[in-house]
């Protein structure tokens, strides 16, 4: 454990050093922020019309007056819950996002400032190492979610109808931030870092990375089209199979994260 608290120190005095490192995760937070408060808040009111006097949404509003947490809220208020539950996928994003870069930039960044063949040259094993920088890039992405969470629902306490906000502390939308999120973070970082084994350009490994975005889109645009409700259930059963991924990903993480390679082929 002292091995992997030295690395794991390490780490965080290098991002300290290079804070861009988390540009494109904050970038990419700050639309997912955007998008559910221009459908829901600037779009009404714009156009003065609010959403409950629109016909799109008449189908939501029976639907999700119906759930207990929407119990007492106004019509808008209901719509507005509606849509901010919906796009409260988008927000992992910004972790996944968050982990890919930093995984990223812990092995390729370390191999071109050419300090990662001391470290490997030290008695820490590879899965020591591995541990070190998974948690190295899991922890900040893990903070940065929580933050980005925790704006969201002051944003819509704040701007949204009284009571909106309340549907955002509901279980479904906890086990969406709190246990998908990080598990999908963990994936996206680890198949970052076992690209990164193998490449001198961090680019590429983010761009491995990004197809765990690939099914989060694919979950946000199945909720819009009203083809999956992602209930604490679901996230749950999705949650498990991300384990299983995550199980596999470490397995063959320390099996490709070879020393002897690393050191004398992949310059």
């Amino acid at each position: 454990m002292s091995r992997i608290a030295a690395v794991l120190e390490k780490e965080f005095a290098d991002l300290r050093e290079n804070p861009g490192v988390f540009l494109p995760a904050v970038l990419t937070g700050l639309a997912s922020l955007a998008v559910p408060f221009f459908v829901a808040i600037l779009v009404p009111a714009m156009t003065g019309e609010p959403l409950s006097e629109s016909s799109d949404f008449e189908i939501a509003v029976e639907m999700y007056r119906s759930e207990p947490a929407a119990a007492g809220l106004s019509a808008e208020g209901a719509i507005q819950a509606w849509i901010f539950q919906q796009f409260l996928v988008m927000l992992i994003f910004t972790p996944v996002a968050a982990s890919m870069s930093v995984a990223a930039f812990s092995v390729v960044g370390e191999k071109q400032a050419r300090t990662l063949e001391p470290l490997l040259a030290t008695p820490i094993t590879t899965v020591e190492l591995l541990a070190a920088k998974v948690l190295g890039a899991a922890i900040p992405a893990v903070v940065l979610g929580t933050a980005i969470f925790a704006t969201y629902v002051i944003g819509v306490a704040i701007l949204g109808e009284p009571g909106a906000w309340h549907v955002l502390l509901r279980p479904r939308s906890l086990a969406v931030m709190f246990v998908l999120s990080p598990l999908a973070s963990l994936a996206s970082l680890q198949l970052a870092v076992c690209v990164s084994s193998r490449v001198n350009d961090p680019r590429s490994a983010q761009q491995i990375g990004v197809l765990i975005l690939l099914p989060i889109a694919g979950l946000l645009g199945a909720q819009l089209l009203g083809s999956l409700e992602l209930t604490t259930e679901v996230s749950l059963s999705i949650a498990a199979g991300l384990t299983v991924l995550n199980v596999a990903l470490m397995w063959l993480g320390v099996r490709i994260f070879d020393r002897e390679s690393i050191l004398l082929r992949w310059k």
